[in-house]
């Protein structure tokens, strides 16, 4: 007779640590979408509250950063964390209580990958971080990433260059200055490019990568570099080395994005089809998508 249970592998663990999107398509609630979707258990730690939808943000509220680590800290007191996401910051003191509880987590023993999405703007142009905590986080969070997914307006930011690449020799110039600020690889999206491809850059001290795309035609792109970010860091709790998980990670979200028209949610840029791969293809013509 079987015995039914049977020890079996636990599934993998990722919180992420970002803002509050309402509607879904961005921040924690596309993190725990991306998550769930690459076969990992999420869990979250609320940096900010927005009020915002496909059309742009209007509020922010941000949280305590006293809050903020006592999130964090609850999580790790009681459950298994193979991976953490950090996305919308906010301001600087949050990024350095962030920071902090982290690397008390190092300190105690914790090894788990760390995967740092540093959101400067929304979709819509909206500031999502203040112009003081660009120095924070490349001090205190990048020290601490296993890798770090800016695209490229926040890589020039975060390097302090005039501008952002233009084309993929100034991507490889500016990722190595990133390199060079502490973090473990760079992961740089190449979106902002002109032309019809897509291409991202996986920059690490054993050498570079670059991970090939077609550019989709859709206005539906809301959260994409949450989405990215999230899938990548499941794909890490997975215990995929990085070159294997990136392209992972990037395959899944060129499907949510080649899918996302079909959503019909909002009147913007409307979000990723995060379940493109679970769900039935959605029925055409569903009025005036409210």
């Amino acid at each position: 007779m079987s015995d039914t249970h049977a020890p079996t592998t636990p599934v993998p663990t990722v919180l992420s640590i970002a803002g509050s999107d309402p509607s879904g398509g961005a921040g924690i609630q596309a993190d725990i979408k991306a998550i769930s979707a690459r076969g990992a258990y999420a869990m979250a730690a609320i940096t900010a509250l927005t009020a915002q939808n496909t059309q742009g943000v209007s509020g922010v509220h941000t949280i305590p950063p006293d809050f903020v680590a006592q999130q964090i800290d609850a999580v790790f007191a009681d459950i298994r964390v193979d991976a953490v996401k950090i996305g919308m910051i906010a301001n600087a003191p949050i990024a350095q209580a962030v920071a902090a509880s982290l690397a008390r987590q190092r300190d105690a023993g914790w090894t788990g990958a760390v995967v740092l999405d540093p959101v400067m703007v929304a979709k819509g142009g909206a500031p999502l971080l203040d112009p003081d905590a660009v120095a924070a986080v490349t001090g205190a969070l990048v020290p601490l990433a296993t890798v770090a997914t800016p695209n490229l307006p926040e890589l020039a930011r975060l390097v302090g260059a005039p501008a952002p690449a233009a084309d993929r020799a100034a991507m490889r110039t500016q990722a190595q200055a990133l390199l060079a600020a502490g973090v473990g690889a760079v992961l740089a999206k190449g979106g902002h490019l002109d032309g019809g491809e897509s291409p991202d850059l996986m920059l690490s001290p054993a050498g570079e990568t670059w991970l090939e795309g077609p550019r989709v035609q859709t206005a539906n792109t809301h959260g994409t570099g949450c989405t990215l970010a999230a899938a990548l860091a499941a794909e890490l709790a997975h215990d995929r080395p990085l070159a294997e998980a990136a392209a992972a990670a990037k395959a899944y979200v060129a499907g949510a994005i080649a899918a996302a028209d079909g959503l019909q949610i909002g009147h913007g840029h409307g979000p990723t089809h995060h379940f493109h791969a679970l769900w039935p293809a959605p029925a055409a013509g569903r009025g005036d998508r409210r």
